[in-house]
């Protein structure tokens, strides 16, 4: 352990430095100069320092400021040695961040005593330190470890819903991809968007719990049957709803309102405007441009420039109209995911926000 002590008389060093000496693994940093112990330590980090109050050219209060200026210091006590018993000294030097004092004439059993206290004090701080950053490193290790689940749990129920409509595979890739796109061109920041990305494939997955006669049906519904399929976004909620991973919880609040329009003429709910979560105004953009411009059974896909059209004449009915914009300018990228371009998407997409 290194001590440094600051102080401008000779003797006072050489006793202070045999007072150190005496304990255990200490050795002591002396120096006559405030001017050199301040460059000193720039470059070093001692574990305890002893000032003098008194010194010309610095004073010792000087000298403790520029100290605890150095935030690399921070944890290092610092010790003044004064003749001065007045009591606005002491809470002038406690103020500026001294940790103890010393009194002129000092008394070796008392300084070797306050000395051991203090350098036991900051060893013991250093281990909590390190401590902290262990369980800090951990914790983000566990909430990784959490992350990963909940991607991967959603990943799993996805496939699970394209068993059940096996023309959803791409569908959803697709629409994943546009919902991130959206989030990112309307300025909702990159990690709102990669989760987006994340959670959009589960928008449909209540459509299991829909009757295969109904779910699989090569043809338009009847107006029953549509009663029926618009269950799914309920459905699909109470499946994710309350979950405590924030993925799931993202999802279910998709599954909800994706069907949500504008107006407020769409369904379960018959919310309007901003009423409808942000992630459902994204994903419905996303969701019906997808199945606009993929096969059904029922109708033979459109191209890009009639879903454009569409939307456009959508805009403030079924459409966010800022969100449908932000998806419109970002027009090459859209068609590029489209088309399965993706050598271009990464570019377009980047992994990380």
């Amino acid at each position: 352990m290194n001590i440094l002590i600051v102080d401008d008389d000779r003797t006072n060093l050489f006793i202070m430095g045999a007072i150190v000496r005496r304990l255990d693994d200490a050795e002591p940093i002396a120096m006559e100069s405030p001017l050199d112990a301040m460059e000193w330590l720039r470059g070093n980090e001692p574990d305890l320092i002893l000032l003098d109050q008194m010194m010309p050219d610095m004073d010792g209060m000087e000298l403790l400021r520029h100290i605890r200026e150095d935030s690399r210091l921070d944890n290092v006590p610092v010790v003044m040695i004064t003749a001065n018993t007045e009591l606005d000294i002491r809470v002038r030097a406690l103020d500026e961040g001294c940790s103890d004092f010393l009194t002129k004439p000092i008394m070796v059993p008392e300084v070797q005593a306050r000395l051991r206290n203090l350098l036991a004090l900051r060893q013991s701080r250093a281990l909590l330190r390190d401590r902290a950053a262990l369980l800090a490193d951990e914790v983000e290790r566990v909430t990784a470890v959490l992350q990963r689940q909940g991607e991967e749990l959603v990943t799993r129920l996805s496939r699970a819903a394209e068993y059940r409509d096996p023309e959803t595979g791409a569908h959803i890739e697709r629409m994943a991809l546009y919902s991130r796109l959206i989030a990112e061109a309307a300025g909702c920041g990159g990690v709102y968007a990669l989760e987006l990305q994340k959670a959009a494939p589960m928008h449909d997955i209540g459509k299991i719990g829909i009757a295969d006669m109904i779910l699989l049906k090569p043809g338009r519904l009847t107006p029953e049957e549509m009663t029926v399929m618009r269950q799914h976004a309920a459905i699909g909620h109470r499946i994710l709803a309350n979950s405590d991973i924030p993925l799931l919880r993202l999802a279910a609040e998709i599954a909800l309102s994706h069907h949500e329009k504008f107006d407020g003429s769409g369904y379960p709910n018959g919310l309007a405007g901003n009423a409808i979560p942000l992630s459902g105004r994204i994903v419905a953009i996303a969701d019906v441009f997808d199945a606009l411009t993929s096969t059904r059974p029922y109708k033979r896909s459109w191209t890009v420039e009639e879903a454009r059209r569409f939307m456009v004449e959508q805009r403030g009915r079924h459409f966010d109209p800022a969100l449908l914009d932000a998806f419109l300018s970002r027009w090459n990228e859209v068609c590029a995911i489209h088309g399965g371009n993706v050598d271009e998407l990464p570019k377009m997409i980047p992994e990380e926000a």
